[in-house]
């Protein structure tokens, strides 16, 4: 293995990377990020687990052995290099990287993940046999959280440890008795540790052990040092304050481009933005909702859970249909939500429309076919959609939080904002949702207004290269720091 000379030498952690292992957000920042990090200078390679689709996509060169597993070499498609970690009882499984076809979680998780930890302490530890050895261990959310405390407990190393929250409200949470097979020692199972209300939390070790602390917005950052955004961790995290950032995620402009997307029926841009009208009619025609190019399309691609907001949408539906106005929704999660949706679109047949599941290229079409698209998010640590949606000339109604509120400029004529990209509802309740509705269905008729509402999102900049300079230059910070920390006094 060798590595870019001068560059800061960072390992990055994680465990979905799109398009071959993803469950949300974390997914699409994998795949994406870590390239553009490389470009702002960073020798960084990315450690996964070798789940089945890793290994039949992506073929690896075997390096070393690590407690039974096979640590290989490989490359992305985008030139990012990965080291992929092969324990065929613990990732070779048919279901998701967390839990199975039923939804349920993978009994033997605290096994799975401590292992991969270890695997990535190890590799930014002395003992490692690889020929590249990082200054800096990045860790995402709670799957690679013990990996910091295993640095400070198991492995002499000089790295420096950053512990990456992309929603709080995961937190890996084990019984005690978890704990005997984590290899830590009796003294990390306190208050100030890996404890958690008589549990184990391996988010909580993450946020105690490492260096610093990042999130994937400004606002998140602010919001979990509170109840009840913090989780119970909120105590923690204001206390780390002075280590804790907040860094805007991004997106895959590429990928999700209305002048270059293939997925769409009709390529647009700002310049023809009559040509979006196409993909409502292809939108509408594929949904069999009624073609009436005047009635509003609201858009929704989400997880059905309670953090999205989905019951809020329902509970608007009645009045969103009767605007007149329709609505494409697609996505899965709860059983429950699953149900109502379906039955709201079986109920408003012509008007709603549920697809249960994910279908990137409806997703693409829904971005790019909606008139205005819908986030009701109860909270939302980043968000992507609403970038997807500014992107393709949808303005997203949303609510006041998090991501949303660092990423969507609110159109307010009356208060003097013309220059807005979308409309924010500032508390999480059916009557402020379907007044920012109604606030969006007025700006949609009026046709200029609406020309300059979706003009204003798509000449946004949405691309990684902010986040990508962001976290370069504070992973200089800290190696710098530990570097100084280290200097005997002159």
């Amino acid at each position: 293995m060798t590595g870019t000379s001068g560059a800061p030498r960072v390992l990055y952690a994680a465990t979905e990377c799109a398009p071959w292992v993803k469950t949300g957000g974390l997914g699409d920042v994998v795949g994406t990020l870590p390239e553009a990090i490389r470009a702002a200078g960073v020798d960084l390679r990315v450690l996964l687990p070798a789940y089945p689709a890793l290994r039949v996509a992506i073929r690896g060169r075997r390096l070393a052995t690590f407690e039974g597993a096979v640590l290989s070499e490989t490359t992305l498609p985008s030139g990012v290099p990965v080291l992929l970690l092969e324990a065929s009882a613990l990732f070779d499984r048919d279901g998701g990287p967390y839990q199975d076809r039923q939804g349920r979680d993978w009994p033997d998780n605290a096994e799975r993940f401590s292992l991969f930890a270890r695997a990535a302490a190890w590799i930014a530890g002395e003992e490692t046999s690889l020929g590249w050895r990082p200054q800096l261990l990045h860790c995402n959310d709670w799957q690679t959280a013990l990996a910091p405390a295993y640095l400070r407990f198991m492995h002499g190393s000089d790295a420096v440890s950053l512990m990456t929250v992309h929603n709080l409200a995961f937190q890996g949470l084990f019984s005690r008795d978890a704990f005997q097979s984590l290899q830590l020692p009796e003294a990390a199972y306190a208050i100030e540790g890996i404890e958690f209300y008589g549990k184990v939390s391996f988010l909580k070790a993450g946020l105690y052990y490492a260096d610093a602390i990042s999130t994937v917005s400004p606002t998140y950052a602010r919001e979990i040092q509170r109840a009840p955004m913090g989780f119970g961790l909120e105590g923690l995290l204001a206390k780390r304050h002075d280590v804790l950032h907040g860094i805007l995620n991004g997106i895959d402009v590429r990928l999700w481009d209305p002048a270059r997307d293939p997925l769409i029926a009709a390529p647009y841009d700002c310049d023809q933005l009559e040509t979006k009208a196409r993909n409502k009619r292809a939108l509408q025609e594929f949904l069999g909702l009624y073609p009436d190019p005047h009635v509003p399309l609201f858009g929704t691609v989400s997880r059905l859970t309670h953090q999205k907001g989905i019951d809020l949408l329902l509970s608007v539906g009645e009045r969103l249909v009767s605007l007149p106005g329709e609505l494409a929704l697609l996505g899965q999660g709860d059983k429950d939500l699953e149900e109502a949706t379906l039955a709201f679109a079986q109920k408003h047949r012509g008007s709603a429309a549920t697809i249960i599941g994910f279908d990137e290229g409806l997703a693409h079409l829904i971005e790019a076919g909606a008139d205005i698209f819908l986030m009701p998010s109860r909270f939302e640590p980043c968000g992507l959609n609403q970038m997807y949606s500014q992107r393709y000339g949808t303005p997203p109604v949303a609510h006041a939080t998090g991501g949303l509120i660092d990423t969507i400029a609110d159109f307010d004529p009356r208060g003097g904002r013309t220059d807005g990209s979308g409309f924010m509802f500032a508390e999480p309740t059916p009557a402020s949702f379907f007044s920012a509705i109604e606030r969006a269905v007025a700006a949609y008729r009026d046709t200029v207004t609406w020309r300059q509402l979706q003009k204003n999102g798509m000449h946004a900049d949405f691309s990684w290269d902010a986040s990508a300079r962001h976290h370069a230059a504070l992973y200089r910070s800290l190696i710098d720091g530990r570097e100084r920390s280290q200097q005997p006094p002159t």
